[in-house]
């Protein structure tokens, strides 16, 4: 949730042609529907990664700022396939993803902004 409050900023900042919300909903929902779906998923997504890191002992903000740059890292390839399938992308809405600095900016501002989210949250021991 604290990713899709700071995307307006992000977007802003960093100039990034795309949304996460949209990204996750115009792949799995037709045009009406990808909002809500979007949202869904990305908020679902933020919720098992916290609980995992949680489960896994994670603490603090350093630590969720590692771990959710890892994810960030260990999924960018899976752009490439986005980019393929993406409706927005295959309409030319959005450029490519994978390799456009700004959307590489973009994901890896997002990922911090979830960690230091994630990692405050769990800063103490349970």
């Amino acid at each position: 949730a604290a990713w899709v409050l700071a995307e307006p900023v992000l977007h802003r900042t960093l100039g990034a042609p795309h949304s996460e919300v949209r990204l996750v909903g115009r792949l799995l929902a037709p045009d009406r529907a990808w909002r809500p779906v979007g949202l869904a998923v990305h908020l679902a997504n933020g919720a098992a990664f916290g609980i995992l890191f949680d489960r896994l002992g994670g603490r603090g903000i350093r630590a969720a700022v590692i771990a959710a740059q890892i994810e960030n890292a260990a999924l960018w390839p899976a752009m490439t396939i986005v980019d393929r399938l993406h409706p927005d992308v295959r309409s030319g809405r959005w450029p490519p993803l994978a390799r456009n600095a700004r959307v590489v900016a973009h994901e890896i501002a997002g990922h911090l902004v979830f960690g230091v989210v994630l990692g405050g949250l769990l800063s103490h021991e349970p």
